[in-house]
């Protein structure tokens, strides 16, 4: 089936316009970087001024045939709204309901499964701050233990919880989430966050003496979106 077919066309120079292409441009950019699982992982957006309804990936397609009018728009007990050939993925509105949800200024929430941050998740030491990319995440990244899915209604309201006010989160033996005010932002933080997570496990598997560099860098170390107060972001054309 077309990723066209029976699309939904927001007005042009609306919010909900803009908010369709920018995250069907994060879905492009996360397979342009190798930050899918097929069709199994996603992102949500919030649409402004609705009832808490919000956008997430078309159950069934790539993420590099994700277009800004194939995203389905979910509201808040996960139905889809309006007409669509595409059903929501449920897990990604139980994950990221719970999500946006538990904190009214997240606006966008990006959940991967990849190779580096699901083998982070693995390590009982978690994310360490040995690298100029991970000095950004020092206290400032929760931690989800596993629960199954038994209960995923619990489990993702305690993964909210694990979250807390950070705007990224270790799912353990899982895989990883960052939540951002804009599409952009929560992009470039998982981007920052995955890169931590594989020279991390790159340089662990040398098997050679780790250098960890002084508290204070950490700790004195800028927020990890890379978005503001940076003059040139790099997400064009985004404050």
């Amino acid at each position: 089936m077309s990723a066209t077919a029976g699309a939904r066309i927001a007005p042009l120079d609306t919010e909900e316009y803009d908010i369709r292409v920018q995250l069907a441009a994060c879905y492009r950019l996360m397979h342009k970087y190798a930050m899918t699982d097929l069709i199994f992982t996603h992102v949500a957006a919030r649409i402004p001024g609705s009832d808490g309804h919000f956008l997430l990936n078309p159950y069934g397609l790539l993420f590099n045939e994700i277009t800004a009018s194939s995203l389905v728009e979910v509201d808040g007990d996960g139905k889809v709204v309006g007409e669509s050939p595409w059903a929501a993925n449920q897990a990604g509105f139980v994950i990221h309901g719970a999500v946006l949800r538990a904190r009214p200024d997240v606006h966008c929430s990006l959940h991967t499964h990849t190779r580096a941050g699901v083998a982070l998740s693995m390590l009982e030491c978690g994310l360490l701050p040995i690298s100029q990319h991970a000095m950004a995440f020092h206290n400032r990244v929760g931690y989800h233990d596993y629960g199954g899915l038994e209960n995923e209604h619990e489990e993702c309201a305690n993964m909210a919880a694990g979250l807390g006010n950070h705007n990224a989160l270790v799912l353990r033996n899982h895989g990883l989430l960052t939540t951002g005010p804009t599409v952009a932002a929560a992009f470039i933080t998982m981007f920052n966050l995955e890169i931590s997570c594989k020279t991390q496990i790159d340089a662990m598997a040398t098997g050679l003496p780790l250098i960890h560099p002084p508290d204070r860098f950490a700790s004195t170390s800028p927020r990890p979106t890379g978005i503001a107060p940076v003059p040139a972001s790099p997400w064009p054309g985004r404050p």
